[in-house]
């Protein structure tokens, strides 16, 4: 009954979308004055083969999709990610590799795009070595309020060599955990963070997961966080589930091959 009753919800949404019309307005972050504020969202390089976009909420903690973490049903090795934080062209106002990482434990790299998995589609990354407030200062986590609109800040397929961000984005729909926005994401986008800008400064209330295209219009999907992060935090703290990279934290500042192709931008699932 869920799974139909998400189907119907998703329809409806992105018959919202269309009724929207243009896709909201896009600022690329390219320059140093543009990115100023935001430095905390930064391109997460899976070893070299593909990238999702993460975002700091802690100096050592990056706030990422969950199946961002896996290749197909197999984890990536942690060793083998960096988080490039501010990134322009080459250059990113700081580099970490990984330590640790987690994914959400009620999601299942083996069930695709269920809406259970997309409500659960969020990790934690712990980088081998601490990015300094001063240089990136993380955002914190705070619940979705009711009625208001949101931005998303990503790095998406032709435009990853630089943040966008998407001022004014509706809010289309709210179902069980699930957000579903006008926001135009694409492959890369997902780990992206929704933020509520109303208290000045960004708020994350939540990731991107997935989303579909219809007749040009975009209906992406993201989670409510608070609980999640929560369950996170713990299983961190508790080592359950937690993917450790097998090697040395020496190793931190050792490069990796930068990643061209971007993670799926996948579509929900079909009735």
């Amino acid at each position: 009954m869920w799974r139909i009753g998400f189907i119907v919800w998703l329809t409806v949404a992105a018959g919202m979308a269309a009724a929207q019309g243009l896709i909201p307005e896009r600022d690329t972050l390219t320059s140093r004055d543009r990115l100023l504020g935001w430095e905390a969202v930064g391109r997460l390089e899976l070893g070299g083969q593909s990238y999702c976009t993460g975002t700091l909420i802690a100096p050592d903690l990056v706030l990422t999709a969950a199946h961002c973490l896996f290749d197909g049903i197999h984890p990536h090795d942690p060793a083998r990610i960096r988080f490039r934080a501010g990134l322009r062209g080459s250059e990113a106002v700081a580099e970490a590799l990984v330590r640790r990482m987690v994914a959400h434990p009620a999601y299942d790299p083996a069930s695709g795009t269920s809406a259970q998995n997309i409500r659960h589609d969020v990790a934690v990354v712990e980088l081998a070595v601490p990015i300094a407030a001063a240089v990136a200062a993380p955002f914190a986590v705070h619940p979705l309020p009711a009625g208001r609109s949101v931005s998303v800040v990503s790095y998406g397929r032709g435009r990853d060599d630089a943040p966008s961000w998407e001022r004014d984005c509706t809010v289309l729909g709210r179902q069980g955990g699930l957000v579903a926005v006008n926001c135009d994401v694409d492959f890369g986008s997902s780990g992206a963070p929704v933020f509520d800008m109303a208290a000045g400064r960004g708020r994350i209330v939540g990731l991107i997961s997935s989303g579909t295209r219809q007749g040009g219009k975009v209906v992406a999907l993201a989670m409510e966080l608070p609980s999640l992060l929560a369950t996170l935090r713990q299983a961190l703290r508790e080592g359950r589930g937690v993917i450790v990279a097998p090697v040395p934290a020496a190793v931190a500042g050792q490069a990796l091959n930068r990643g061209t192709g971007g993670v799926r931008f996948v579509r929900p699932p079909q009735p």
